[in-house]
């Protein structure tokens, strides 16, 4: 799977990913007006998703979409979740969905027939919400894991296992130096690296990625020395702080490794004055131009 994306990546010349984090109130008024209950709003978030989708697919190689934007509309909400993901599928992009699953042994198979593998019913199978990759929490230890690798190699999908992440507080934990002078989210490193010890394709990366903030750059270089084989998917760009010079050392020397984050960025750039004038998906689309141009000029630079 990580071979696919990163011929996505070469083939749009954008090492980018669009979160579609969409909050009802990141609409424009026109979407909004008359809305009154959570159908309505769930409904009007999957059009908006599906005319940002139209307006950046032939540009963007993926989409991460954020389920607890879509959990927070109930039952409604999962819906235009589900949809989303089939269409932004439909549309030729890489899906991601950001859920950050995992849980004891038995739980985190469930979640991960959710999300990458089949779910059986009187010996007939479908997908729940087909992900072609899915964020996980790594820090409740291997067990938690296993089932993710188990269906992720079943079905050519890929994970990416929180490492470093781009909270201000990430540090509290991830940050604690342990006795031999190693911190706590070199050690998460280390155990992803091996955990995709089995599954590295032809450009040297698996199919066991990490989460790797663009907002705390020092570490960012540490891990990408240490992990050599994984590819990082980097969040905080942007709106968060990160910026395309801050990232740059998520990247080897010939500009791969990793795939960058923007949320509110993309979905809400009409309401930034270097925008102005331009529809939603407009906005959306140029924001993405701006952004890939951003980020090749620090990476290739």
């Amino acid at each position: 799977m990580i071979d696919r994306l990163i011929e996505k990546i070469k083939q749009t010349d954008n090492p980018s990913v669009v979160g579609l984090d969409t909050n009802f109130d990141y609409l424009p008024d026109e979407l909004r007006a008359g809305v009154a209950d959570l159908r309505g709003a769930a409904q009007a978030i999957a059009e908006f998703n599906r005319n940002v989708i139209d307006n950046i697919c032939d540009i963007v190689p993926a989409v991460k979409v954020q389920i607890a934007y879509y959990e927070m509309y109930g039952v409604e909400g999962m819906k235009t979740f589900a949809e989303t993901l089939a269409y932004a599928s439909k549309k030729g992009m890489y899906v991601m969905t950001d859920a950050k699953r995992n849980d004891i042994g038995a739980t985190a198979e469930c979640y991960a027939k959710a999300y990458l593998g089949k779910t059986f019913v009187n010996g007939a199978s479908e997908t729940a919400f087909d992900s072609d990759f899915l964020t996980v929490n790594g820090y409740l230890g291997s067990d938690g894991i296993v089932p993710f690798l188990k269906w992720m190699k079943e079905c050519d999908k890929g994970i990416f296992v929180l490492v470093k992440t781009s909270n201000p507080s990430s540090g509290e934990l991830q940050d604690m130096r342990l006795s031999d002078g190693k911190t706590v989210y070199e050690y998460m490193g280390q155990w992803v690296e091996a955990w995709g010890k089995n599954c590295r394709g032809k450009y040297g990366y698996s199919d066991v990625g990490a989460v790797v903030g663009a907002t705390h750059p020092a570490q960012a270089e540490i891990l990408r020395k240490q992990m050599p084989h994984t590819f990082f998917l980097i969040p905080g760009y942007g709106a968060q702080g990160g910026t395309a010079r801050d990232l740059k050392v998520c990247f080897d020397a010939d500009g791969m490794g990793g795939i960058v984050n923007s949320s509110r960025g993309i979905l809400c750039a009409y309401r930034q004055e270097k925008y102005n004038g331009k529809s939603y998906s407009e906005a959306a689309r140029l924001a993405s131009i701006d952004m890939k141009n951003d980020l090749n000029q620090a990476i290739k630079g």
